[in-house]
């Protein structure tokens, strides 16, 4: 049983870390808060509501975005078209009425990745895909970001730079949940 009496809570505007060895059952943690696998009891609960029998889709509608242990990103795109579908995505099930192609230009500029946009991703270091990933996930726009080892691939300057973001980001209200080897970029 990788999980058991689990109890756990991310708040707005803040870095939650988890830290643990390999196996510990991080990983299916995150796939059970996001719908990707069934817990065998419990529940999961967002804002008190119960979404234990949604699907991933549903919940990522309910504001859940999530990267993965392994790159997840479309390498045969750019980043911008990689930021654009989730956009696009976004556009389809919101009612906000926000334009994917300004969500896009404002996302990349935000994680600071303007000038490789329009670059391969499967052609662009590890910490620039990492980070590509990161704004696909935020063009979701989420009230909870589950980011599982981020800082994997990245060198020192890179993680330092990727934990300033993250810590910009819950002061902008976010709440992140972070699955993490570096011990160093959690305890920021």
């Amino acid at each position: 049983m990788a999980l058991q009496d689990v109890d756990l809570s991310a708040d707005p505007g803040m870095v939650t870390g988890l830290i643990g060895p390999n196996g510990a059952g991080k990983t299916t943690l995150f796939n059970v808060i996001t719908g990707l696998q069934d817990p065998t009891s419990g529940r999961v609960l967002i804002d008190g509501e119960d979404v234990s029998g949604r699907k991933a889709h549903q919940r990522a509608r309910l504001g859940l975005a999530r990267t993965f242990q392994r790159l997840e990103v479309f390498g045969s795109l750019t980043a911008r078209e990689n930021v654009l579908v989730a956009a696009e995505i976004r556009r389809r099930w919101s009612k906000d009425g926000s334009n994917p192609k300004e969500v896009t230009e404002a996302i990349l500029e935000r994680v600071g990745i303007t000038g490789a946009a329009n670059e391969r991703v499967d052609a662009m270091p590890t910490g620039l895909a990492r980070l590509v990933e990161l704004a696909r996930a935020l063009a979701a726009n989420p009230r909870l970001l589950l980011l599982d080892e981020p800082g994997s691939g990245l060198d020192t300057q890179e993680t330092e730079a990727f934990g300033d973001l993250l810590l910009e980001l819950a002061q902008e209200g976010l709440a992140i949940l972070l699955v993490e080897h570096d011990v160093e970029l959690v305890m920021r």
